[in-house]
């Protein structure tokens, strides 16, 4: 860990530029988190100034502010590496090192893992602080909630920071609970408050002396409610003021106490762009560019043109607006769409009392980010059989953002999930189709589509009801059934340089499957392709449906072996799982597997 103690405030500040230039240097090369992990910079620094986190723990939430403290501990000369295959993590990563004590690539964790932390030090007789940094719009996150209040009574030296941007909570300028917040961190004032309580405090006067002061940290500030769920609160402070912030850090320290320190910071601190508009460089593409993602930047254009004839049509989403699309839409209707926040348990629940009520919701949420809700979806919408109608976003592999954001997961859980339907567009014009398509079904329908630039294309045997797949070429030797634009390109790929006669469908309706095209092609060697683990995916249902009809197949399944994929280009991550030309080419050319 670099040894920042000894410098003095000139040099620590001198240190803070440094590390914003490297922070915006490496994102315009590599892409990455750029407004997020600017805003942090200053606090890192007083953190790692203050403690000793050799020895000490700390939990980032949500791990993609974590760039500073990556160039803090141990990976300054790898810096330049992250995000890029074989290099640093973009978030947290305990087999990276020692450091990263807890990988948190979502939201809303980080409290339930702090505490636990903690537990286990007390049980075990252990001497060090716990420090969770949590973000504002993550700190009410179910999960987290559900921590701070699971028990009135919190390890000591647990200490919570609420890095608060100014997005989701409102802001808070009160001088005075500043001022008296500062001070009842001091050591006088705690041993003062101690003898006083152990004397005058079990009298009459002492317990009014209590009231007086429970009143006015009630009348001072939102958040003394925290003090009821014993964390104390100390706050509002300037997240950039780096000699405030080691001053604070350190009388909190000192203390011992559970505490809550809430401090103000600003997103994109350094680089005019990104505190201007934060939202476009909270996850920014290289050369500071947007990236272009074809299936989520229509949907917008989709929404306009369903909705005169769907008035009641509700777009939901997760505090994901741009990223799925939605936000220019949201803008000219803002009556139809509703963002919950980091919350998606909420966004498929109140989806579905909403279809209940006779409203005609479609929930927008990233693959990896629907996982957190598979109880809801289950429960609240499959088992009712509702007609809720899903986006699911980036599915498949999604280059950089690593394991914890891979959209490979999706298919195996909906399919198995009752009265689910599960399409697959190969075009983005596919997923107006599926919409309108969709309307006219009854209960859940999926529809999942991946990130990135995608072929733009229309299908020359349109969706219907009868949700039938589509033949792209004909061949008599060998099938391959593609599930997704990416699949289907790769299959037209083989097939055009395979010696055998490659048929290529787009599969674009997993569940239920298209019987007719299964027994249509069952004499052919079969191939599928699909971006989904292959346990429980689409392959295995294929397997399932020839084998429940005793129906003997040469079959071939293609997914993700292992279930967990590192972050690297989606074009390297399609290779080292074995979708290239070449690896099909020859799989579907041999005589014998």
């Amino acid at each position: 860990m670099r040894n920042i103690k000894d410098l003095n405030y000139k040099q620590l500040k001198e240190l803070c530029a440094e590390i914003r230039d490297q922070i915006i240097r490496t994102v315009d090369k590599n892409g990455g988190h750029l407004a997020s992990n600017l805003g942090v910079v200053e606090l890192t620094v007083a953190l790692c100034y203050v403690f000793d986190f050799d020895i000490d723990k700390i939990v980032f939430d949500v791990g993609h502010q974590v760039y500073a403290y990556k160039f803090l501990t141990d990976r300054e000369d790898a810096f330049g590496s992250i995000r890029k295959e074989g290099g640093l993590s973009g978030f947290p990563d305990p087999e990276e090192s020692k450091y990263d004590v807890f990988s948190t690539g979502h939201a809303g964790t980080s409290l339930a893992a702090s505490l636990g932390l903690a537990y286990a030090r007390d049980r075990r007789g252990e001497n060090y602080y716990v420090i969770d940094l949590v973000g504002d719009a993550s700190l009410f996150n179910g999960e987290n909630l559900e921590a701070l209040s699971a028990s009135d009574t919190k390890p000591k030296k647990f200490i919570v920071i609420l890095n608060d941007n100014g997005k989701s909570i409102s802001k808070n300028n009160n001088g005075l609970y500043k001022a008296v917040s500062a001070f009842t961190t001091k050591k006088f004032y705690i041993k003062v408050n101690e003898f006083f309580s152990k004397t005058i405090g079990r009298f009459a006067f002492g317990r009014w002396l209590r009231r007086v002061k429970s009143f006015f940290k009630r009348l001072l500030s939102y958040y003394a409610i925290v003090d009821k769920l014993d964390l104390k609160y100390v706050g509002v402070f300037d997240g950039h003021d780096l000699k405030g912030l080691i001053r604070i850090l350190k009388r909190i320290k000192e203390s011992g106490k559970p505490t809550l320190l809430h401090i103000r910071t600003t997103k994109g601190k350094g680089y005019s762009l990104a505190e201007h508009d934060s939202t476009t460089y909270h996850g920014i593409g290289k050369n500071l560019q947007l990236a272009v993602n074809t299936y989520s930047d229509s949907v917008g254009d989709i929404l306009e043109r369903c909705l005169p004839e769907h008035p009641d049509l509700c777009a939901i989403t997760a505090g994901m607006k741009t990223g799925v699309g939605l936000a220019a839409f949201a803008k000219r209707h803002p009556e139809n769409v509703l963002d919950v926040g980091i919350a998606e348990d909420l966004a498929v629940t109140l989806a579905g009392g909403m279809a209940k009520g006779g409203g005609e919701p479609i929930v927008f949420i990233y693959s990896t980010f629907l996982q957190r809700a598979f109880d809801q979806i289950l429960n609240d919408i499959c088992l009712q059989n509702l007609h809720v109608v899903f986006c699911v976003d980036r599915a498949g592999f999604v280059g950089s953002d690593g394991k914890t954001h891979q959209g490979i997961y999706d298919l195996t859980y909906l399919i198995n999930l009752p009265n689910m339907t599960v399409l697959a567009p190969y075009g983005a014009e596919e997923v107006e189709e599926m919409l309108r398509i969709s309307a006219e079904l009854s209960g859940p329908v999926a529809i999942r589509y991946p990130s990135g630039e995608c072929l733009s294309r229309k299908s020359t045997q349109p969706i219907t009801r009868e949700l039938k797949w589509e033949e792209l070429r004909g061949g008599e030797d060998v099938c391959i059934f593609a599930v997704g634009n990416r699949m289907a390109e790769l299959a037209l790929a083989v097939a055009a340089q395979s010696e055998k006669r490659v048929a290529v469908v787009s599969a674009r309706c997993v569940k239920p499957l298209d019987e007719e095209m299964l027994l249509k092609y069952r004499r052919h060697r079969i191939v599928t392709l699909e971006e989904n683990v292959t346990g429980g995916g689409f392959g295995a249902s294929v397997l399932t449906f020839y084998a429940k009809r005793k129906i003997a197949v040469d079959l071939q399944i293609h997914g993700i072996e292992n279930g967990v994929v590192g972050h690297a280009t989606v074009e390297r991550q399609m290779e080292k799982s074995g979708f290239t030309v070449e690896k099909i080419v020859a799989s579907i050319q041999s005589d014998k597997e």
